[in-house]
């Protein structure tokens, strides 16, 4: 494939044509565009940034980039954490953020159709009155949903609800040539030919540029609990989650972390957690039609955990505790990354009865390579988070550190059955531990499906194959 074009002057005027007063260019590009939210993976400035507000836009700008071998890097609100939604082949950025608009709450279908830059945390704002909720819940409030649907994002409550893939029926989206397709639509079931609606999620871009979304919304539950559970040692800890799954409680969330990341999140809010004494807890989540509907469930697990060694069983009941629970729990990441000059990250996804073996020989992996790792997750589904941090080490030691230490990592997932992302995605940093997964016969039909959808390449390039 030939190298891609440098944006010129003239590609600047038509852009501005197209865009008045949207597009931005040499030092008016502010440093936000060059990075996402791990700046471990490198910073790249585009040549050009154009901030959309239609599919026709998009559609122009995408016909002429194709036609001038122009790369394209669509971007949302840029919280990824693998290098998603940054140039790192030059080019224009293309920006979803001024797509803000819900388009429709269809109460009767139970949809809503979105433009790709609303923000997960003002959505919900649409649907109040409703009876209706979204059930994803990615932990980046500030992420667009467009950027979730690209990334197929998990969150906290998928164990009961699942992921972003099972909520979305429909796409708008704009191909390499400039070609918009509708994919899908508010029908909830459908054996029409290949699923392309569900190539394009977690595609990161590369197929094509989402500008319209439809996902299918369900009945809010009237209440939650959630229930703390601490134990002596991660190893119990995590050895007790099949039995939590298993019990017939159906929870929302299984979330795990350790007493140095709460002590972490501690200090980054600024609040005391509501127990400290225990070194590894659970965090169970329960959604209900009532507080007495769910008390046989409160009996249950709190029974369950105390015979699995949990030295006790806090009851989170009222909006206080519950937020003082779950805020420091949405804040670890920020947390690790203001302890440590830099980290890098392993999203792996592994079977629900290896994850304790996962967790295990992360804990080795740190020890032997001399690197602090600190982990949480959704232990629920498998979804693990771990985190290697520079610390000390010198940039030189750490650069070397870090590659042994995520080598090993992706390796151990694999060997247990794993996955490279559980819901963050590829990106560029994460190419060869896909490539590494899923072998060549896969990677070769991904790139099949690549040529048929942009054939020019210049959607995303770099990103996932």
């Amino acid at each position: 494939m030939k190298p891609f074009a440098k944006v010129t002057k003239d590609d600047l005027a038509f852009f501005e044509n197209i865009l008045p007063g949207r597009v931005f260019s040499g030092e008016a590009i502010s440093t936000d565009y060059d990075h996402d939210e791990m700046t471990e993976y490198g910073h790249y400035l585009p040549e050009a940034v154009l901030q959309a507000l239609t599919a026709e836009e998009i559609s122009k700008v995408l016909r002429y980039c194709n036609e001038h071998n122009i790369a394209v890097t669509p971007r949302g609100a840029g919280t990824g954490l693998c290098g998603g939604c940054v140039a790192i082949d030059g080019g224009i950025v293309l920006s979803t953020e001024k797509m803000k608009k819900v388009i429709e709450v269809d109460t009767k279908n139970m949809t809503a159709t979105v433009e790709p830059g609303v923000l997960l945390m003002e959505f919900p704002k649409s649907l109040e009155g409703t009876g209706l909720f979204y059930p994803p819940d990615p932990g980046e409030k500030t992420a667009t949903m467009g950027g979730n649907a690209m990334t197929n994002a998990g969150g906290m409550r998928a164990v009961r609800y699942g992921v972003t893939r099972d909520y979305i029926l429909g796409m708008e989206v704009v191909l390499a040539d400039g070609s918009i397709v509708e994919l899908g639509g508010k029908t909830v079931k459908t054996s029409s030919g290949y699923s392309l609606l569900n190539l394009m999620i977690g595609s990161e871009g590369t197929l094509g540029f989402l500008t319209k979304l439809t996902v299918k919304l369900v009945p809010e539950p009237k209440t939650n609990l959630s229930l703390l559970i601490p134990f002596d040692d991660l190893d119990t800890c995590i050895e007790a989650v099949p039995s939590v799954l298993g019990c017939g409680c159906d929870p929302t969330a299984v979330e795990f972390m350790e007493r140095e990341v709460i002590a972490s999140a501690e200090t980054y809010l600024g609040k005391q957690f509501p127990d400290t004494s225990a070194n590894a807890y659970l965090l169970v989540r329960l959604d209900g039609a009532s507080a007495d509907a769910l008390k046989p469930a409160i009996d249950t697990l709190t029974d369950l955990a105390l015979s699995l060694g949990a030295k006790d069983v806090l009851l989170a009941d009222t909006d206080e505790r519950k937020e003082s629970i779950w805020n420091a729990r949405g804040a670890f990441l920020e947390a690790i990354k203001g302890s440590t000059p830099s980290m890098d990250e392993c999203d792996v996804v592994v079977p629900r009865d290896q994850i304790a073996a996962f967790v295990k020989k992360s804990v080795e992996i740190g020890k032997h390579m001399n690197v602090r790792i600190r982990s949480f997750g959704h232990a629920g589904d498998g979804n693990l988070h771990i985190y290697a941090c520079q610390d000390d080490l010198t940039d030189a030691e750490w650069k070397s550190s870090v590659r042994e230490v995520m080598n090993a990592l992706y390796d151990a997932a694999r060997a247990l059955g794993g996955e490279v992302s559980g819901e963050h995605g590829v990106g560029h940093a994460k190419k060869a531990f896909l490539a590494e997964s899923v072998g060549e016969t896969q990677m070769k039909l991904m790139r099949g499906v690549k040529a048929a959808f942009d054939t020019n390449g210049i959607l995303n390039p770099g990103k996932v194959i």
